[in-house]
């Protein structure tokens, strides 16, 4: 019997639904949703406190309906441990553990795949090549970062 692919989504996939600036971000992103029927699909307590502070209420409101169809992971203290070891050796800026804990979520609940559009911090070489590493002198499984466009 084949597994379902187990998808992890950081805010900016979310975001991206209702980005009026980048309009091919938007489209993609809402293809991938289309597209999206045969994946196990979560986020974590992470994104949803930041949609929370998210100042547009409208805004917040329909990224608050979008993901309530999606499974939640709650963030655990091996989850922080581990995003303080991405931190520890760069992965990702120290100014944004958010990022860290996306990571640590994901990779702690055996996601085959964490999607986001943020390429300042996560959709990188030095990002995955650092998870990678870290993962791999933890004894934790790999996981595979990109954006939505990558994985249709």
């Amino acid at each position: 019997m084949k597994t379902r692919i187990r998808v992890y989504l950081d805010t900016s996939v979310v975001s991206a639904l209702y980005d009026e600036t980048n309009p091919e971000r938007r489209e993609l992103t809402r293809s991938f949703f289309e597209e999206a029927l045969g994946l196990d699909i979560f986020i974590s307590d992470v994104t949803i406190a930041e949609i929370e502070r998210t100042p547009e209420a409208d805004l917040r409101e329909k990224m608050k309906s979008e993901v309530a169809k999606f499974s939640v992971i709650e963030l655990t203290n091996d989850a922080e441990r581990l995003a303080e070891e991405y931190l520890r050796y760069g992965a990702v800026p120290d100014s944004y553990p958010e990022d860290e804990y996306h990571v640590a979520v994901a990779v702690l609940n055996d996601m085959d795949f964490l999607l986001s559009w943020n390429f300042r911090h996560l959709v990188r070489r030095k990002t995955r090549d650092i998870v990678k590493m870290v993962n791999t002198l933890k004894g934790f499984r790999q996981i595979e970062i990109m954006t939505p466009a990558e994985i249709l």
